[in-house]
């Protein structure tokens, strides 16, 4: 009996038939997302500063190479934003030293005061909390008995202290890397040239790391600019409400406004509860936390969008997802780079044409009929 040549499976049969190319593709991307997502909590000791550095390298690369073209050199360009960077740093940290100290130190009495205002405020709300309590004890009799185990969690400062050797480390060695990245010059995109095989090859991919640098720093250098305007206004405001340290909230409102909602709700959370301790009226931490909410919403509906630009502006429900993605990984690094990394993303899905759509789907709404439009006064203006 001889065997139909016809029934032999071909090579290339076989080997779609053969473990790895059985699995579907989607169990494939599957298991590279939950591998990528682990690797990044993993490795967030190291990945956190090397973030950190290409993100600020982006932002003062221009002045690196305005410096370069007055005939500064690299290194000593880099090392000028460095000290630079750290005397604004510095600043910062005496501005806010002395105030949250008084505050760490004042915390016991300022804890009774806001449960003395908040016992206050809920006062006509009492007899309700009595009648549900008594409901309680009425359907579990058993409750009042039961024996509350409190664990005691060590001293907050002794863990605070415990987390200082870590942040230093992290610290200098994201300033370290900055420096030598930002006296590096552009060598990176000359290696890029290098490696690239044909000649549109490179130019492309000097076009899309430049528009993606563009893109990027533009938005951090007017996102902290921004900042810092919103800072001075919020200072001048808690200033003329008469709360204690005005020049702390507009410090806050810079350090938080880089994370985009989450940040200025903090804020409002914490001017009012200063304003409800500082004053006796109640209505004061309304008028507060509501002249906080004035400006930062003024901020973020009209100055931001007209000085960031539409090309710029995404998403709200994707910036959200991915705030919260990176604070759950990387904490509150996390939140503070998140944006800049979907500003980067939306900028190379923009260059790359198998990306695009994901840049589409990251826009914010009506981006794309806004960016045709655009392209077709572009073009009858060049017909004309």
């Amino acid at each position: 009996m001889t065997s139909d040549p016809h029934d032999t499976p071909s090579p290339e049969k076989q080997a779609s038939t053969t473990w790895p190319n059985a699995i579907p593709k989607w169990v494939g991307i599957g298991l590279f997302i939950y591998l990528s997502i682990f690797a990044l909590g993993f490795a967030q000791l190291f990945l956190v500063p090397v973030v950190l550095a290409f993100l600020l390298s982006m932002v003062f690369s221009p002045i690196r190479r305005f410096m370069n073209r007055r005939g500064i050199s690299q290194g000593l360009s880099a090392t000028i934003i460095i000290f630079t960077l750290l005397a604004g740093l510095a600043s910062i940290a005496g501005a806010l030293a002395v105030p949250i100290s008084d505050w760490i130190n004042n915390a016991p009495q300022i804890e009774r005061k806001i449960e003395f205002r908040m016992n206050e405020v809920s006062g006509p709300f009492s007899g309700f909390f009595a009648a549900k309590e008594q409901l309680d004890s009425m359907t579990n009799p058993d409750s009042s008995e039961v024996q509350k185990v409190e664990v005691q969690d060590g001293n907050l400062s002794s863990k605070v202290m415990a987390l200082v050797p870590t942040i230093v480390t992290q610290f200098v060695f994201t300033l370290v890397l900055l420096l030598f990245l930002l006296a590096s010059g552009d060598m990176f995109y000359e290696k890029i040239v290098h490696v690239m095989p044909t000649l549109h090859d490179k130019r492309r991919a000097i076009s899309i790391t430049r528009d993606m640098e563009r893109k990027l720093s533009h938005y951090l250098f007017t996102i902290t600019m921004i900042n810092a305007g919103l800072g001075v206004a919020i200072a001048i405001a808690m200033w003329s409400l008469g709360m204690p340290s005005p020049l702390i909230f507009g410090i806050f409102a810079f350090i938080f406004n880089f994370v985009p909602y989450l940040g200025a709700l903090a804020g409002i959370i914490i001017a009012a509860l200063v304003a409800l301790v500082s004053f006796d009226w109640l209505g004061w931490p309304l008028i507060v936390a509501g002249t906080y909410f004035i400006l930062t919403t003024l901020e973020g509906q009209l100055v931001t969008p007209y000085f960031v630009g539409r090309n710029l502006r995404i998403n709200t429900v994707v910036v959200f997802l991915t705030i919260s993605f990176w604070a759950w990984l990387w904490s509150v690094v996390g939140m503070i780079v998140a944006v800049p990394l979907l500003v980067a993303i939306k900028a190379l899905s923009e260059q790359i044409d198998g990306l695009k759509p994901l840049g589409h789907f990251l826009s914010e709404r009506y981006a794309e009929q806004s960016r045709s439009s655009d392209n077709q006064d572009h073009s009858d203006s060049e017909s004309d």
